[in-house]
């Protein structure tokens, strides 16, 4: 088996189908990815499952923002654990911090123990958190399989040096590299890291087809057009899965 992996952070049909046509070996499944990723619906994931034939994790977060969650939010992330669980989902990207800064490892315990046989993969609240070496421990201890890292920086290249220090730390833990990832960083990471599991979104700008547009209105974050809509590019995943060593043989181990 290929030990490299190439995940694609996706939130549409059309975006899901372009990653696994560009050879993607697994995909995160989320809503909302222009704000980092929120929890998608359950018709989104049925709409996934039916078009694709690669692993799905799912992405468990309530809204933008921080990873503090109140009483509420965390019964929605467990309800969210547990359906996903029962819908067949292959993992599930999860991550809840304290007021200072540690991992919450009584709510995280209590979400994983609601999705057995789901891996389970601790997103970006890693990148976060006060001292990632003590999250790593504790993400060892709670079963995390796998840390999405973009080394505590906005772009992994500039994390780069402490993911290099985290792969042999974390092991038997997988580190997947994210933030900015792309043919050309994977190519920097595989020749100077023991990196070999990567997350990417390969997203472009489409113009919308909306033909009628009122100027005046704006529904969402200012300074982010209605009118662009951001889909995975088949290529750009092609180009990226084509870096790795062997890239024929395809698929990594994958979880």
């Amino acid at each position: 088996m290929n030990r490299y992996l190439l995940e694609c952070c996706v939130d549409s049909v059309e975006s899901a189908i372009a990653a696994e046509r560009g050879g993607a070996d697994r995909l995160e499944l989320c809503a909302n990815l222009i704000i980092g990723g929120t929890t998608p619906s359950p018709a989104l994931y049925r709409a996934v499952r039916a078009n694709t034939h690669i692993p799905v994790h799912v992405l468990l977060r309530p809204r933008f923002g921080d990873f503090l969650y109140t009483p509420a939010e965390l019964n929605i992330l467990k309800e969210e654990a547990s359906y996903f669980a029962k819908e067949g989902a292959d993992g599930l990207v999860i991550g809840c911090l304290t007021p200072d800064g540690r991992l919450d490892k009584k709510a995280m315990q209590e979400i994983i123990s609601l999705a057995p046989g789901c891996h389970i993969t601790l997103h970006r609240a890693f990148d976060v958190c006060r001292d990632c070496f003590e999250a790593l421990e504790d993400a060892k201890q709670l079963g995390v399989g796998t840390i999405l890292t973009s080394g505590r920086k906005n772009s992994c290249l500039d994390g780069l040096p402490l993911i290099r220090d985290l792969i042999p730390a974390a092991a038997p833990v997988h580190i997947l590299v994210g933030g900015g990832v792309n043919a050309s960083v994977i190519r920097e990471f595989l020749s100077c890291t023991g990196a070999a599991h990567f997350h990417m979104s390969g997203k472009k700008e489409l113009e919308s087809g909306m033909i009628y547009r009122n100027p005046d209105v704006n529904m969402g974050l200012r300074g982010i057009s209605e009118y662009t809509v951001w889909r995975t590019d088949e290529e750009s995943v092609r180009q990226a899965k084509a870096v790795f060593p062997d890239a024929d043989c395809a698929s990594s181990t994958v979880i």
